[in-house]
């Protein structure tokens, strides 16, 4: 402290100022540290949530792909199923040669549908119908190719020709059919 009071004033400041200048070096070098430890560990949270956000992007991307294969499966057997509902329809080609000046019309809601046509001859006498079978899509092509079987066996099977006689046989065997469906359930 004899030293001390010995130093002159500017070397007194001189010091003083050193001293200053340390505490703020090391003042400065703890607010480094600390920053850097605040980033360090900021950066592993993220590359963590990173990580986790990767994983699940790859869980939805793998869903995604079995929903899109599903997707695909549906469509083809519905064009599988368009395929043979169509098969059931008569051709223009057949209603144009009993009925030459006649068209066909036909705009089902869905890819296949309930709704169906059907033509039919037999002693020289030529039966339409417009059908509007129970169900949409896949389960009313469904009913509308056991309805339309049942009006191609009810007319040349059973050799019904009446109108309302066919309606009613042909009813008659929807019915069974669905009967026999559900006692193999």
């Amino acid at each position: 402290s004899e030293h001390y009071a010995m130093l002159s004033a500017v070397d007194q400041k001189k010091i003083a100022d050193q001293r200053s200048w340390i505490v703020l070096g090391v003042l400065g070098g703890l607010i480094l540290i600390i920053s850097l430890f605040f980033m360090v560990n900021s950066n592993r949270r993220k590359r963590k949530m990173n990580e986790v956000l990767s994983g699940k992007n790859e869980a939805i991307e793998e869903k995604n792909a079995i929903v899109e294969e599903h997707n695909r499966s549906v469509a083809a057997s519905i064009q599988y199923a368009k395929r043979l509902q169509t098969a059931i329809l008569p051709t223009r080609k057949e209603v144009n040669q009993y009925l030459p000046n006649s068209f066909l019309l036909f705009i089902p809601k869905d890819v296949v549908s309930g709704d169906f046509y059907w033509f039919g001859v037999a002693n020289d006498a030529v039966y339409i119908a417009a059908a509007d079978c129970t169900g949409h899509g896949v389960p009313g092509a469904m009913v509308s190719v056991v309805c339309s079987n049942a009006l191609n066996r009810v007319l040349n099977e059973f050799t019904i020709t009446e109108p309302g006689e066919i309606l009613t046989k042909t009813r008659e065997l929807v019915l069974d059919t669905f009967a026999r469906s559900d006692k193999k359930v």
